[in-house]
């Protein structure tokens, strides 16, 4: 994203009023959070998933929040649950704070971008109607229910 001009690296000092995608946190990204994202920023986190513990302390400097389920389209984790790129992350929170076209304009430079809208478009939607975190998690848990059944 940052060679295509779709985001700007920031320093950890700059990430402390800005809603965070954290793995760890335990509060949903809503549109609860839209205000503080618009007026802060959205901030991902660029790193393996296989360097978490390394990295973790990035994830608590702002305003964490987790992303509901969703499943990668990227080459690298396809179909895998929540092994998102930072671009799908970054979408998909566009997304969910109401703002599609950003998230399809975010995809757009990647082959596999409209894949993840695709394969994910009716939890977004279902997200992107959800005002509260305890809404998005009650909407994941039937999504999951699903799966389970």
């Amino acid at each position: 994203m940052l060679k295509l001009s779709k985001a700007k690296k920031i320093k950890p000092t700059q990430m402390r009023r800005a809603v965070i995608l954290s793995p760890f946190s335990t509060k949903a990204l809503s549109l609860e959070d839209k205000e503080t994202a618009d007026r802060f920023g959205l901030v991902a986190v660029d790193g393996s998933w296989n360097q978490l513990e390394e990295i973790k302390s990035h994830f608590s400097k702002g305003v964490p929040r987790a992303l509901p389920f969703l499943v990668a389209a990227n080459p690298v984790n396809y179909g895998r649950p929540s092994k998102l790129t930072c671009a799908e992350a970054v979408a998909a929170s566009l997304w969910i704070l109401d703002e599609p076209e950003q998230a399809k304009e975010i995809l757009a430079p990647f082959k596999w971008g409209p894949t993840f809208i695709d394969i994910n478009f009716e939890r977004l939607e279902a997200y992107r109607s959800c005002a509260t975190s305890a809404e998005i998690i009650d909407i994941q848990s039937g999504f999951l229910d699903e799966l389970k059944g």
